[in-house]
């Protein structure tokens, strides 16, 4: 647990944000369901936090509570509202690039919020020593590197060294759902030996080692270490009493199988295996479901247009083939998020909130091996105080 080294409140208009607790204040910028907030809690207290989403907005609110949640467009927010914090976290929009959309770019409109955030930052009276933004992996791959060189300049301007990691949730959850977190820190901060190395390591996929070649600025290879052997697979985080798909819907949804990856799964049936995750998708302008046969679940996204929910093709007990969808539940669990975490609202609510956030155990690692030091390192009363100024 970090040093109880900070203590500040701050009355926004009329209101009087949550008091900050003697955990390093933290701003979170695009928070949803407040999945970041709940794996930073252990050393960080969000002291501001904020989303467009009403639906995303009643998951934090029920789960972290209100008066510092700000609800409404990153465009109204002005950086001279906001209480002083020593990190800012913000999980831009992705949908401009994903490798799954058009990949239109940064400068676009969704994903191109990320320049309403440095805009707030700009506007702070103390900017904030440490930054994080996170996003899915395109940005560093997509566009040769463009989009995420246009970020990592821009926060390089502003005095930052900056570096990029790239986290798979696979490695804690049995989910695949690599993501990529640029860390940024004042360069008046003198980062600790043990955060940073010489090149490139576990976490710096190739797409990262090749937009650190093309960078200006000051990059830094951040030192994480690697985590222990997940435990847990797919079978063991389902709910096995929920109810499964009729019968007529089985049969569709098997017949949606390739013929070689059906006869794959009754073969590894008969063997004992238990739970085959798929999506469907169109290829070639014909819907199939593409299964997985590793007892991990693919990325989860948000339901939008209900083709996005991820089923999976169940064994139970008796030996009998069923399908379902993934429980709300389920995809809680696949996002390490607590059995005690409050998902109101209806089964699409819940799905999107999980399928649009970022992974309790991913952001908890780099809480705990990385934020958290570069934090006591910024705290230091000769360095925080000079980059409040």
């Amino acid at each position: 647990m970090a040093k109880k080294v900070y203590k500040s409140t701050k009355r926004i208009g009329k209101r009087q944000v949550r008091e900050a607790t003697d955990f390093f204040p933290v701003t979170e910028f695009f928070a949803g369901s407040g999945l970041v907030t709940e794996a930073l809690k252990d050393s960080f207290n969000v002291v501001w936090a904020n989303d467009i989403c009403q639906q995303k907005a009643s998951v934090y609110e029920t789960n972290h509570g209100k008066g510092h949640f700000h609800l409404g467009p990153v465009q109204s927010v002005r950086g001279k509202d906001l209480p002083e914090c020593v990190l800012s976290w913000a999980s831009f929009p992705c949908q401009d690039l994903s490798l799954a959309g058009k990949i239109v770019g940064i400068h676009s409109e969704r994903s191109g919020l990320v320049w309403e955030w440095l805009r707030v930052l700009d506007e702070c009276p103390s900017p904030p020593p440490v930054l994080v933004a996170e996003n899915v992996v395109g940005l560093v791959s997509s566009h040769n590197g463009q989009n995420y060189l246009r970020l990592h300049e821009a926060l390089s301007a502003r005095g930052y060294a900056v570096g990029a990691v790239m986290l798979d949730a696979v490695h804690w959850v049995p989910q695949s759902r690599p993501r990529v977190f640029v860390i940024a820190v004042s360069k008046r901060i003198e980062i600790p030996n043990l955060l940073r190395q010489t090149g490139p390591g576990w976490c710096h996929s190739d797409a990262i080692q090749s937009v650190a070649s093309k960078c200006q600025g000051e990059w830094v290879w951040w030192r994480i270490p690697k985590p222990t052997r997940r435990a847990k697979g797919l079978s063991d985080i389902l709910e096995w009493e929920a109810p499964a798909d009729d019968a007529k819907r089985r049969d569709y949804l098997l017949g949606m199988i390739s013929p070689l990856h059906r006869k794959k799964l009754y073969e590894l049936a008969l063997n004992g295996q238990v739970v085959f995750p798929g999506y469907r998708r169109t290829r070639n302008g014909k819907q199939v479901l593409e299964i997985r046969f590793d007892n991990i679940a693919g990325c989860l996204r948000t339901p939008e247009g209900g083709s996005s929910r991820q089923n999976v093709v169940l064994r139970d007990p008796h030996g009998v083939i069923k399908t379902r969808l993934l429980t709300v539940r389920e995809t809680a669990r696949l996002m390490g998020a607590p059995e005690t975490y409050k998902l109101p609202g209806s089964y699409n609510d819940g799905y999107k909130a999980m399928g649009d956030a970022v992974a309790v155990p991913v952001a908890r690692w780099l809480s705990r091996h990385l934020l958290e030091p570069l934090c006591r390192s910024a705290m230091k009363k000769d360095v925080y105080y000079a980059c409040a100024q």
